[in-house]
């Protein structure tokens, strides 16, 4: 069986991008070895007629990119890593005087 294309990008991209990309029909004949893959090397891009692509990761990177690694541990923490830190916010009101009711 044919090895998946490696995909041709420059150093820098290839950090971050996928390690090889598999087309849909050996992706689905070999998809235990696209899952071994995305584990131990790294992201795999699957496309359908070279056009439509997913990326296939490991749980591990997932959780890194939308998980609970990037929520804060307390509500403190929170507001301490907010982008609003140090703007000034006007939280006075006007005194509110209810309103008139006829019962």
């Amino acid at each position: 069986m044919p090895k998946p294309k490696t995909t041709r990008e420059n150093a820098r991209t290839r950090k971050t991008g996928p390690k090889a990309r598999w087309q849909l029909q050996t992706a689905k004949a070999r998809f235990s070895e696209l899952f071994r893959r995305a584990r131990s090397e790294g992201p795999q891009l699957i496309t359908r007629r070279d056009k439509e692509g997913v990326v296939m990761i490991s749980d591990e990177q997932y959780q890194r990119l939308v998980g609970k690694a990037h929520q804060p541990r307390s509500l403190l923490q929170f507001f301490r890593e907010s982008p609003l830190v140090g703007i000034e916010l006007d939280l006075e009101r006007d005194k509110d005087e209810g309103r008139d009711v006829e019962l």
